[in-house]
């Protein structure tokens, strides 16, 4: 059985690879891509203070990129590039992100003391296990910052995280560090969505988002029609990352909806696992 990785490029292929390494049989199939922001310049203003700012929440791998992509760059009257405050903390919800915020950020000065994410062992990596960390600092007052993506409407913050720390005295914004859309697949890609189609039950699709699946459904598989049959909902197979992830494979009529922690690791043991 194919497991077709649906995550933006380059993680796509990264997970492709990893998980063919451990001996699961994958392929990069993109349903989300990922731009730049609209606008640059919030970016940049965000660098600009952030020895103002208690915390960034990075959101994504993507969110980390295209923040650190976009820092300010030395100017000729020999201003420094702004470098990473000791006295703000960076979060992310698993370890993936925390990794990459900090591969990413070192160069920036950067370090893992400053990072707040919830341990490899987690059950769940998200905002709801990172907030118990979170908590127990003093929020009064403090300045937060959700680094995240968004479409052409904006930036989308994390409501419920955002809620707790208002809750808790702390002004917080979203940064739109990038955009999401479908993207458009290539000929290699539509081939491998052909097939996924025709034999569903030699394929299972791994989300790690419900946006991929709305950009699945609404997007690509039109885009596929009339060259390829009409989806067999029932006989399609979803490995998701996240419990709400399920529920909407579920709601768009996946036949078979399985759930595993996002890493590599419970992909591989879901897979091996899978009837």
């Amino acid at each position: 059985m194919l497991t077709l990785v649906t995550r933006p490029e380059p993680q796509a292929s990264g997970w492709a690879e990893a998980l063919a390494a451990q001996g699961v049989a994958a392929q990069p199939l993109p349903l989300i891509a990922i731009e730049g922001p609209p606008q640059v310049e919030a970016v940049a203003r965000l660098w600009h203070t952030l020895a103002q700012q208690r915390l960034l929440m990075f959101v994504s791998p993507a969110a980390a990129e295209w923040f650190f992509r976009l820092r300010p760059q030395p100017l000729p009257d020999g201003s420094p590039a702004p470098t990473w405050p000791a006295q703000t903390l960076a979060a992310a919800p698993g370890p993936g992100t925390a990794q990459a915020v900090l591969a990413l950020g070192a160069d920036a000065g950067l370090t893992p003391h400053s990072m707040v994410s919830p341990p490899e062992h987690s059950v769940q990596f998200d905002s709801e296990a990172l907030w118990p960390l979170l908590a127990p600092l003093d929020w009064a007052g403090q300045r937060v910052t959700v680094v995240s993506g968004g479409d052409t409407t904006g930036a989308r913050g994390r409501t419920w995280l955002t809620e707790q720390w208002q809750q808790a005295g702390a002004h917080v914004e979203a940064v739109q560090a990038y955009q999401r859309g479908p993207g458009a697949w290539a000929p290699e890609q539509h081939n491998l969505a052909r097939q996924a189609l025709a034999t569903p039950q030699a394929h299972v699709w791994l989300f790690s988002s419900s946006q991929a699946i709305d950009h699945l459904v609404a997007h690509h598989l039109p885009a596929l029609a009339p060259a390829a049959p009409p989806p067999d909902w029932r006989s399609m197979r979803a490995l998701c990352t996240h419990p709400r992830i399920a529920e909407h494979a579920a709601a768009h009529g996946f036949g078979e909806v399985r759930q595993c922690a996002p890493t590599v690791a419970a992909v591989v043991q879901a897979r091996r696992s899978a009837p």
